[in-house]
């Protein structure tokens, strides 16, 4: 793999989706046990799976995975802290209503 080169292969995998009182949650597995690094993406094929109020429904599916190039895990690896720091929501003044 070279330096800004992107690379592709397919994966079965296991497609799990709940919806029930409990739970509420959507689940992929590489059936054959690739590992995803920082950068890379996957792409599962196939219509959407919806599950209704009560169904926990499992599927097969074939998954594409694209591999980030180096510079793309590396700009990954260092930015990631960053950008999950956007997902915060901070306050630092007190604004009480009544």
């Amino acid at each position: 793999m070279g330096l800004l080169t992107r690379t592709t292969e397919t994966a079965p995998c296991t497609v799990e989706v709940c919806h029930t009182f409990d739970e509420l949650s959507a689940h992929v597995r590489l059936d054959n046990g690739a590992v995803i690094n920082p950068g890379d993406s996957v792409l599962v094929h196939g219509a959407p799976v919806l599950a209704g109020y009560g169904e926990h429904i499992v599927e097969q599916r074939t998954a594409t995975i694209t591999r980030a190039s180096a510079v793309e895990r590396l700009w990954t690896r260092l930015t990631g802290d960053f950008e999950f720091m956007e997902l915060c929501e901070f306050s630092f003044s007190e604004e009480a209503t009544l």
